[in-house]
Parts: C-alpha cells; structure tokens; sequence
C-alpha cells in the first residue's frame, strides 16, 4: 500500500504531458557551475516558490533561466531529484545544506526528512552548527534535539572547533542558541542593572557558564568590568561585538588591560 500511495503522489504531474512539452515548458536551473533542465509544471506542483515565480511577470518567467544563490551543485541535483521522485536522498552529510535548500523553495516534507537527518547524527562536533541551523531555519524538532543533546554536554560542546566556527560566523544565531539552553529564571528579569552587572563578573570569575547565560539573556552589560568578563561571554557563546554603553567591546577592554591571550582569544 505504501508502495501504491508513493506512485500515486509521483503521478501528480501527469507525466504523458511532460513528455510532449515543448521547449518553453521547461526551465534551466543553475547553481555555480552546475546546469539542470526542469519541467516547469513539477517545480511549480512541488514547490510554493517555484510556483509563485512561474506564475507572475517576473525575469525568471520570461528568462526561462534560474539561478539558485547559496546552493552548491550537488545539493541543487539533490533538490531536484525530490521534485521529481519525491524520495529523499539518504546522504546525512548533505543533508543541512539541502534541508536550507529545502526551507527556501518551501519543500516542507523534504526540509522534514532532513532535518530528521541531521537530528540523528549529531555529535560534540555538529551539535553547535546542527542547533545555529535549527534556529535559523525553524526546525522545531532539531532545535529540540540539538538543544538537549549540547545540555547534557555542555562543556564538551563548547570546547569544540565546531562551536568556534558558529561564534565567528554566526554569533547571532548562537547567543539564540545560549539563550535556548539556559532559560533565565524571573527573578534574574528583575535585578537592577547595577546588580545584573555585579552578578555578571563573579559569575565570569566563578565560570558559571549557566549563570552566564541567564544574566545574558536578561540583558546584562557585556562588557561590563573587565576582561575576565569577555573570556567567559567566549565560553557561554555571546556576541563578541557586544558592546558596553561607551562602545568598548570586550576586545576593547582586553586591550586596555594588557590581557594578551584574552586579547587574541578575541582577535
């Protein structure tokens, strides 16, 4: 039965039509270097954003050429390959640049299947880039999966090159991620500034990366006395850019003081 349910839903473009189409049926789609020919009517049956592209005035529609930014050629054959088959491919270590493809052109069932994926083959090292995704892109159950996986392995997680890279290349994303993985408690909201600050250096000093994370996330300065502050928003995954209320950011204040290897943690 499920067999007869698969062709059946592949059946949903009448593929006799498909055979006689002419040439202004089909569009070329590009990615780097990598150029496919597709049936207009299946991008536009599988796809929301295909079909609200084909369907007005737009350079797409008239051009018959699409050029798919941020999508790196096998992962565009990959999309493609859903369209048609509707089978997702089974190839985990593709499957966050696809599940992004996915996300764009509104392929929920494909965004699904991979994020599903990527939620089982998590480790120390994908759990920070796995989350950053989940977030970016909605993924309600990888955010769930990523976020209890990097709880329960917190400092092993953050120790990686993994979350390094997130830091550098997706700061915002990852203090989303902090904010996720330690839900500051009430009473935390209501401290003054003054005491928020206060609080925020003995926890630096003291490495409580959870208490970190809660005074962060309840709008505690940053940059608040010092260098020794700095060195542990590394740790708890904060904005390095975060500033205090004169503009110095932590590098800014690691400077100041001489504090030469916070100096190049910042760098």
């Amino acid at each position: 039965m499920e067999a007869v349910k698969d062709i059946t839903e592949t059946a949903a473009v009448d593929l006799g039509d498909l055979l006689d189409a002419g040439d202004d049926a089909v569009v070329i789609l590009e990615a780097g270097d990598t150029r496919l020919v597709a049936h207009r009517a299946v991008l536009a049956d599988r796809s929301p954003v295909f079909a609200a592209m084909f369907a007005h005035d737009t350079l797409e529609a008239s051009s018959g050429a699409v050029r798919i930014a941020d999508v790196g050629g096998p992962v565009l054959r990959q999309l493609v390959s859903y369209l048609y088959t509707l089978r997702a491919p089974q190839r985990p270590g593709a499957a966050p640049q696809l599940l992004a493809a996915a996300d764009k052109y509104g392929v929920s069932r494909l965004k699904a299947e991979c994020e599903r994926q990527v939620a089982a083959q998590l480790t120390v090292e994908t759990a920070a880039a796995a989350a950053v995704l989940a977030v970016r892109h909605s993924c309600s159950d990888l955010r769930r999966a990523a976020i209890e996986f990097i709880k329960a392995r917190t400092h092993e997680v953050m120790a990686t090159q993994g979350w390094a890279d997130a830091m550098l290349h997706q700061p915002k994303d990852l203090i989303e991620v902090s904010r996720l993985l330690y839900d500051p408690p009430p009473q935390s909201r209501s401290l003054s500034a003054e005491e928020r600050a206060r609080r925020l250096v003995q926890a630096a000093e003291e490495r409580a990366v959870g208490e970190l994370r809660a005074l962060i996330a309840a709008g505690a300065d940053v940059g608040a006395r010092g260098g020794q502050v700095a060195a542990a928003l590394l740790v708890a995954g904060a904005d390095r850019g975060a500033t205090t209320g004169r503009g110095e950011t932590p590098l800014d204040l690691a400077r100041l003081r001489n504090q030469r290897r916070l100096v190049e943690m910042l760098s």
